[in-house]
C-alpha cells in the first residue's frame, strides 16, 4: 500500500526542524551581545565581571560604573530580544496561524536567555535574564508582563532588592503563561524559562535568606 501523502508530511516535518533550529540559532546568537560585558570590557576597558557581583548583567554594571553608559546596556539588552522574537515571528507567520507565532515566540525567548546567561563568545558568563527577559514577557502578551513587571517593580519599591524582584519576575512568569495560555508545550517552555531565572539568582536566595543581600543604591561605587 502506498502512503502518497507521506512525502508531503516528511517535507513539512523538515521545514518545521529547519525552522525551529534556525530560530533557536538566531536568538541564541543574539542572546549573547550581552551589553554589560561589550560596553564595560571594549569601551571601558574594565570587565564587569570582574567587579561586584561577579555578575555580567545591569544591575551590577550600574553599581560598579554607573554612568549614561547604563543606557546602552540597556537598550543592547533590550534590543536584543525584540530582534529575536521579532525574526522568529516573521519566519512563522507567513505560513502559520497565532498559535504557532506565540509557540515560536516562547522558543525565540528561551534560546535569547540562553545566550544572555551562557554566551559562547564571552566563555559562557553572561548575566540572570531579568531585562531580557522582561522584554520578551512583553512581546509575547500584555497580561503576563504586567504581572512580571508589576510585582517586580512593587518588590523593589518596597524593599529595595533588585533580586527579589527578579525572582518574583523568574517565578511569576511561567504561572503567568499557564492562566493566559494552558497549552502543554508553552506552559513547559514557560517553566523553564522562568526556571532558569530563579537558577541564575540562586546566589541571591541564599543572601536574601543570610540579610547579606546588597540593596539598591542610585549612587555607584
Amino acid at each position: 500500500m502506498e502512503y502518497p501523502f507521506l512525502g508531503a508530511a516528511k517535507v513539512a516535518l523538515l521545514l518545521l526542524v529547519i525552522t525551529a533550529a534556525v530560530i533557536a540559532a538566531s536568538s541564541y546568537f543574539l542572546g549573547c551581545f550581552n551589553g554589560a560585558v561589550i560596553v564595560s570590557k571594549y569601551i571601558l576597558r574594565d570587565d564587569v565581571r570582574h567587579h561586584g557581583s561577579g555578575n555580567a548583567g545591569l544591575t551590577n554594571f550600574h553599581r560598579t560604573f554607573g554612568g549614561p553608559l547604563t543606557a546602552v546596556v540597556i537598550l543592547c539588552d533590550v534590543l536584543k530580544a525584540v530582534l529575536a522574537l521579532s525574526i522568529a515571528s516573521a519566519l512563522v507567520a507567513p505560513f502559520s496561524g497565532g498559535y504557532e507565532v506565540l509557540l515560536a515566540k516562547y522558543w525565540a525567548g528561551l534560546w535569547c536567555l540562553l545566550g544572555h546567561m551562557f554566551p559562547c563568545m564571552f566563555h559562557f558568563k553572561g548575566g540572570k535574564g531579568i531585562l531580557s527577559g522582561g522584554t520578551i514577557a512583553i512581546m509575547i502578551d500584555w497580561r503576563i508582563a504586567l504581572v512580571v513587571w508589576g510585582g517586580f517593580l512593587i518588590l523593589v519599591l518596597l524593599t529595595r532588592y533588585v533580586s527579589l524582584g527578579s525572582v518574583w519576575a523568574g517565578a511569576s512568569f511561567p504561572f503567568a503563561t499557564w492562566v493566559c495560555y494552558p497549552d502543554p508545550v508553552i506552559v513547559v517552555l514557560g517553566f523553564i524559562c522562568g526556571g532558569l531565572v530563579v537558577w541564575k539568582h540562586r546566589s541571591n536566595i541564599k543572601r536574601l535568606l543570610n540579610g547579606t543581600e546588597s540593596k539598591l543604591s542610585l549612587h555607584k561605587k
